[in-house]
């Protein structure tokens, strides 16, 4: 029998005895009810419902609902809290058989606000959230109209305590958690893990689901063993909409305008929201959303850096001028159907399309010679002493990208038992063809009279001058045509199904509530990259710049002459003809970068969970086994041909056991302290792993190595959570891993060859020996509602996280030379600041958010590594309310115009590898409610 068949088989007969089990539930003496705001708009969820006579707790569902079986008959008291919400009490009586309803309703403050828009909402929900949660979790969430505090979910989630986001030029895209590597997270999407589009990383970019379309996202810092194991940072748990959240039907609108002052223009955005109920027991929820953006990126790279006679020099520098539209489509649709009073069947479906066009023109300037002279800011090169390379590309890319994730399954609860059996499919996609990258042209100059002055006094922006020959060095006739790789076809596809099946059984007691609850998960993934190319190397005929000249964009200095957007790869596609194919480089593009990967994860766990009124314990065992099959082909040639294509295929199969524990203690009735400690594990990119090779027109050549371990991870949390009586909470925690096997990308900038295949730049990954990370996060968040008016309004939100994540690597591999390094993407210091402002109809945020410096990559040595600058940034958002269903809102993205900056510490100065700004964005339009 198959693995795949004994899982579904396992999956079936725990069906069955959830059928069996069913029946046995009991409903006499039962306490049901929701709890709601005062326009009773939609549930609150997480709000705490308490017996208070028999000391007895429960925490309502994210519609709002609670549930308490097995109570005696008799008068009791029901008392409801909620942060942000004034402390209720309600009698209820029992009897001694049926089910007996009762409806809260919450409100905040002596003015009974609405809890459920806004600001103060989205903190209140959040808190509440957190402080229910089993473990040490930060919340997301958007209020009763859809509304984020930002625009923009990135730009929210990177003010939760202990989170900060990666950008991808200029726009935050890929979360890191406790300054971790973004790589160190799982990513699910209303419990379907998500895939990831590119073909090189696991990770996925949070804008691959529209903020339209989320209700919250949960990062999930510490594990029980019901959940995925395989993370070291956080679990990033998005979900969006049901109608069942709503006590009554929305439908919004929002039109929204985005302006970049880099690329001087106004791109839209817009989307549609709705909830609706069909009787009683139907809901459906869903969305569409679409935007475009339209932004430019100046950019600065320098490469090889050398020190000859005392002056420090790169023998390379790029300057890159960037031109980008992307545009996104993402629906989604949610159909909840309520079975009986206890179960609940749903269908959930989710779809993104993420269009990428990117021109980039490059101007080139490679040094075949040491300077004639220079100081400690500059280095002087002239012709006469050898030659002056310089290069002129055009980047014409087209890329798209898709994801969808489709659910089907049951939720079941009645109080005793509690069941949830789930079936998925999720495929991403990244499709480019078409693509011209690049389209080069060159000119060498070697005695001809041309000088240029390298000026390093701003050490993140390297600078050129002609000095001499500048007419020259700036005629686009004198740039023929070298060379043009067409990417027929450039296609990644990442697909899982999965199966999932949960059973628990609770049982009461005067001194609480224990349930025993297992579960088993399959998850079956296929990961392939298919790469084909053409590599041109000649044109029969007279093609230079200047047949294809445009104009540039960029602003950091003249880089001119450009080429013209699409000129290029318009002269290529009507001239096919004249153009001559160089086989073997069209064969090293096709052949090395093509391979596929099979995952399946087979996982099952077993735990127990004790509620008391003050404690809660959850404590079990999860056991993962995972199965590799990994293809990919050796391309052997001799330097002029490729002689052999070698089929290569390895398989890996590995257990791992996983315990896990979790405390939740509350001693009073304000403050909350945790405390957790299990096993995880963090599986290597299948990328990293495919048997294969890949080398650029740069001769950047990047290796993939089998024999990689997983991270495995041995983790401690501790938290103490105080919240206060009004709308917030201040916290401090403390977190500790010890991980093994840590996964690093090492780059070696000595030219060598492998298989007959020369390369200038070498990256592969390696294992690590031992990390140890460290750290300290704290948070305090509060809304000013007890100052005088008008500073009632206010709202504060700080928090910071230090971390020290430090390994080792051994060089090379060989065990006496040992290294102590930073982890990859590790921030020492990251800190959020937000002050906000409620009040009547204005809406105001002002938010800042500061990430350390990181390693990104690690080099031959110390001197070669490459280092992220730190980054701050500063965002403001403002709303108003017309009418009660209509808001108009503004938003500054990057008021600071912060830069991005990498380097590596050379000759004993910050030396650029790598420079890009992108100037502020604003966004403005208004949001319509029905």
């Amino acid at each position: 029998m198959s693995r795949q068949s004994r899982t579904v088989n396992a999956a079936f007969k725990l069906a069955l005895l959830l059928g069996c089990a069913l029946p046995t539930a009991a409903w006499a003496g039962t306490i049901t009810g929701v709890v709601v705001d005062p326009s009773e708009t939609r549930g609150l969820q997480s709000a705490q419902v308490r017996i208070v006579e028999l000391d007895r707790i429960v925490t309502t569902e994210r519609d709002g609902s609670y549930r308490f079986p097995d109570v005696p008959a008799g008068t009791y008291t029901l008392e409801t809290r909620y942060v942000g919400a004034t402390t209720t009490q309600t009698s209820v009586t029992v009897t001694e058989t049926g089910v007996v309803r009762t409806d809260i309703v919450l409100r905040s403050g002596a003015d009974n606000e609405i809890l459920v828009i806004g600001q103060g909402a989205n903190q209140a929900s959040a808190l509440s959230r957190q402080r229910e949660a089993d473990g040490i979790s930060s919340v997301l969430t958007r209020d009763s109209i859809g509304q984020f505090p930002d625009q923009n979910v990135a730009e929210s989630i990177r003010r939760l305590p202990g989170v900060n986001i990666l950008n991808d030029q200029g726009e935050g895209r890929f979360v890191s958690v406790r300054g971790l590597d973004p790589e160190l997270n799982s990513s699910s999407l209303n419990g379907v893990r998500l895939p990831s589009p590119e073909s090189d990383v696991r990770s996925v970019a949070l804008d691959v689901i529209s903020s339209d379309l989320i209700e919250s996202v949960e990062i999930k810092k510490s594990l029980t063993p019901d959940m995925d194991a395989d993370t070291i940072g956080a679990s990033i748990e998005i979900k969006t909409t049901s109608a069942f959240d709503r006590k009554k039907g929305l439908f919004a609108v929002k039109l929204e305008g985005s302006y970049n002052e880099y690329a001087d223009s106004i791109t839209p955005k817009g989307s549609v929201d709705f909830s609706t109920r069909i009787g009683d027991n139907v809901g459906i929820s869903g969305g569409l959303s679409y935007y475009k953006r339209e932004f430019e990126t100046d950019n600065i790279e320098a490469d090889d850096w050398k020190e000859k006679g005392g002056i420090a020099y790169a023998e390379e520098v790029q300057y890159r001028d960037y031109d980008v539209t992307r545009e996104r489509i993402s629906g989604s649709l949610n159909v909840d159907v309520r079975a009986s009073d206890n179960t609940t069947v749903f269908v959930r479906g989710n779809f993104s399309q993420f269009d990428d066009q990117e021109y980039r023109r490059r101007t080139t300037i490679i040094f075949d010679e040491k300077p004639d002279s220079g100081t400690a800011t500059s280095a002087f090169f002239t012709d006469a002493d050898g030659r002056i390379e310089v290069r002129r590309d055009i980047k014409d890319r087209f890329e798209r990208q898709r994801i969808a994730t489709y659910q089907i399954g049951l939720d079941h609860d009645d109080g005793v038992w509690e069941a949830h059996l789930s079936g998925s499919w999720a495929r991403s996609s990244e499709l480019e063809n078409g693509s011209v990258d690049p389209t080069r042209f060159r000119a060498r100059f070697d005695g001809d009279g041309v000088d240029i002055n390298m000026d390093y006094a701003d050490d993140r922006m390297p600078l050129y001058s002609v000095t001499s020959g500048a007419a020259l060095f700036s005629d686009p006739i004198e740039y023929k045509f070298n060379r043009a790789e067409l990417t027929s076809l450039s296609d990644s596809v990442d697909t899982e199904y999965a199966l999932k099946a949960d059973l628990g059984r609770s049982f009461f007691s005067d001194s609480g509530e224990f349930t025993v609850q297992a579960g088993i998960k399959s998850r079956w993934r296929t990961k392939s990259y298919d790469a084909n190319g053409i590599f041109y190397g000649d044109y029969n005929g007279d093609y230079t710049l200047a047949d294809v000249l445009g104009t540039q964009t960029y602003r950091i200095t003249d880089i001119g002459p450009v080429a013209s957007y699409s000129g290029a790869s318009d002269f290529l596609f009507a001239n096919l003809g004249n153009f001559e194919v160089d086989q073997y480089e069209t064969d090293l593009l096709s052949l090395p970068s093509d391979y596929s990967a099979d995952e399946d994860i087979l996982a099952g766990y077993l735990l127990g969970r004790y509620d008391s009124s003050t404690l809660r314990v959850i404590g079990g065992l999860r056991a993962e086994r995972t199965s590799n099959l990994l293809s990919g082909q050796l391309v052997v040639d001799d330097g002029d041909d490729v002689t052999d294509v070698i089929p290569v295929n390895v398989t890996r199969r590995y257990t791992d056991w996983l315990p896990s524990i979790t405390l939740r203690f509350q001693p009073q009735e304000q403050l909350v302290l945790r405390l957790a400690g299990y096993k995880s594990l963090v599986r290597p990119k299948l990328s990293k792993m495919a048997p294969r090779f890949t080398i650029n027109e740069d001769k950047e050549a990047e290796f993939g190595n089998p024999d990689l371990l997983p991270y495995r991870a041995w983790n401690a949390d501790a938290s103490a959570e105080y919240y206060f009586s009004s709308n917030g909470a201040v916290s401090v925690g403390v977190f500790y891993k010890s991980v093994d096997n840590f996964i690093v990308d090492q780059t070696l900038t000595e030219a060598g060859t492998f298989q007959g295949i020369d390369y200038e730049e070498l990256t592969r990954a390696i294992n690590g020996e031992k990390a140890e990370i460290f750290g300290v996060e704290a948070s305090f968040s509060q809304l000013m509602d007890f100052l005088p008016s008008p500073f009632d309004g206010l709202l504060v939100n700080l928090n910071y996280t230090y971390t020290d994540a430090t390994g080792t690597v051994l060089m090379d591999g060989d065990i006496n030379t040992p290294r102590n390094i930073s982890l990859p993407s590790s921030s020492k210091h990251t800190f959020n600041a937000v002050l906000g402002y409620e009040k009547g109809p204005f809406d105001f945020r002002l938010a800042g958010t500061y990430r350390d410096k990181y390693l990104d990559e690690l080099g031959g040595d110390a001197t070669t590594d490459r280092i992220v600058d730190s980054h701050f940034q500063l965002d403001a958002s403002l709303k108003f309310k017309v009418t009660k269903n209509i808001r108009l809102f503004a938003e500054w993205i990057n008021i600071n115009n912060a830069k991005y900056f990498a380097y590596q510490d050379f000759a004993g100065a910050r030396r650029n590898l790598q420079y890009e700004e992108y100037g502020p964005t604003v966004k403005f339009g208004a949001k319509i409610t029905m």
